[in-house]
């Protein structure tokens, strides 16, 4: 495959340098394009889709999912912080331990450990993978979110859903391979420096039925006759742009963007429409007005039409988890506003026999601290919330290729650092690659003179959750 990116690459520089020669555009496109544009899976893929379930902020995997005896009997008391000496964390001068919010008990036959705060997570521990020895490597929530999304903290490189778009194609022309429903910025769904047909597509799902998600998606042309005379002209214009300019990709990759919103538009309004949905299914995302889960259950039920529809990578941003203060009160809402949503999601997909074959990813981009913080410096201890932990956190995985009710991972008495079964976001990027039937080394781009991957030149296969 390396070589095979090479020649390609170096075929369509050589013709770009002389004209084209006897090569025709569509070589270009697809010199252009990398070896992976075939949509062939390096192995026999377990899954065909994904549906990653982010949320944004950092959930509290002390207060979820995963409590300690040591923190618990120690609850309003100081503890040594773990910290080296010269980290300061604003707000946590005296280290005092924060027992959990609300009981956590075992679920299912797995007796898996949910918090009482997910009473419709509870109903699906047997359905569910825990990992509870995540770890990345940056305290920042901007630095964070992107590593999780893009394999690094600094550099622009392309999201996690692009380089699946690029590795196996779309099953449905007339939808995106990647879409990103309330996206938390333009790098988590950015294609970076591959083509630019890869990047996805943002949604913002509306709060009524009258309004639809992506923006210009109605075709305001007088007849359709009209919309496909506009779009020959438009499409003769491009073609002459790429002939001037001698096959530039990222050229290519929007035009082929533009071409493919044509077609959303005859297609897509239907897809994206709710108001002819069932009360059945509407009470089981949590839809409805006045409900607490009514925006997350919209976008919980679009991602499922969305991935049933064809789309390889739907992702749902709920944000809100970022409880640096008043946790006691702030985590139970924000459970009530996820977890019906969520769970309505994995049983609709079981329900319709698609969770066999989808992958359904639930994270944030890193945990909350064993002791409590205290952001005003003043607030009564009941009020305190906790810091960021990148050190260790907790995501679990439901769906085709992983090992239902099983836990994977510990930390260490505080539930700080990971002792066992540690699973880096490298490790992560590579398990879903492998389950998509896509070998996370050789899923690569080259780019000023290197090869560039998901996983860097990092990443391990968890082998151990895999069914």
């Amino acid at each position: 495959m390396n070589q095979f990116r090479t020649i390609s690459r170096r075929r369509m520089l050589q013709t770009t340098a002389c004209g084209f020669g006897g090569l025709a555009l569509a070589d270009l496109v697809s010199a252009a394009n990398g070896p992976r544009a075939d949509g062939r899976p390096d192995m026999v893929p377990r899954v065909k889709r994904v549906i990653f379930l982010f949320m944004a902020g950092g959930p509290s995997q002390h207060d979820l999912f995963q409590e300690k005896k040591f923190i618990t009997d120690r609850h309003g008391q100081k503890i040594d912080s773990p910290l080296r000496k010269e980290v300061l964390q604003v707000g946590t001068e005296q280290y005092l331990a924060l027992g959990t919010v609300a009981p956590i008990r075992p679920r299912g036959e797995s007796g898996m450990m949910i918090s009482d705060l997910l009473p419709h997570l509870a109903k699906v521990a047997d359905d569910i993978c825990l990992l509870r020895g995540m770890n990345t490597d940056n305290p920042q929530h901007a630095s964070a979110v992107n590593q999780f999304h893009t394999g690094v903290f600094t550099e622009v490189r392309p999201s996690m859903g692009a380089w699946i778009s690029y590795g196996l194609g779309t099953e449905n022309r007339n939808l995106p391979g990647f879409v990103s429903i309330h996206a938390p910025g333009v790098r988590t769904y950015g294609s970076g420096f591959l083509p630019a047909e890869h990047q996805g597509t943002p949604l913002t799902v509306p709060l009524n039925d009258k309004t639809l998600p992506i923006e210009n998606l109605r075709n305001v042309s007088s007849s359709d006759a009209i919309q496909q005379r506009r779009m020959g002209l438009t499409k003769r214009l491009n073609q002459r742009l790429i002939e001037d300019l001698r096959g530039d990709a990222n050229m290519e990759g929007m035009i082929q963007n533009m071409e493919l919103a044509f077609r959303m538009q005859t297609t897509t309004p239907q897809l994206v429409d709710l108001s002819n949905e069932t009360q059945a299914a509407l009470d089981l995302y949590g839809i409805g007005s006045g409900k607490e889960s009514d925006k997350n259950g919209r976008a919980c039920l679009l991602a499922r039409k969305l991935s049933e529809s064809g789309v390889r990578f739907v992702q749902v941003t709920m944000d809100g988890w970022d409880h640096h203060g008043d946790i006691r009160t702030l985590l139970p809402k924000l459970c009530q506003q996820t977890d019906q949503p969520v769970v309505g999601l994995l049983q609709d997909l079981k329900q319709r026999g698609l969770l066999d074959d989808t992958l359904v990813l639930w994270s944030g981009e890193f945990g909350r601290t064993p002791w409590s913080q205290d952001v005003t410096g003043t607030a009564p201890f009941d009020k305190h919330g906790r810091e960021h932990q990148p050190e260790s956190f907790c995501a679990w995985m439901a769906g085709g290729g992983v090992k239902g009710g099983l836990t994977w991972g510990e930390t260490d008495e505080m539930g700080y650092r990971v002792v066992e079964g540690k699973v880096h976001i490298h490790d992560l990027h590579a398990t879903m690659l492998h389950l998509l039937g896509i070998d996370h080394t050789r899923l690569t781009w080259n780019q000023v003179g290197r090869d560039f991957r998901l996983t860097d030149v990092h990443g391990t296969v968890v082998n151990e959750i895999l069914a």
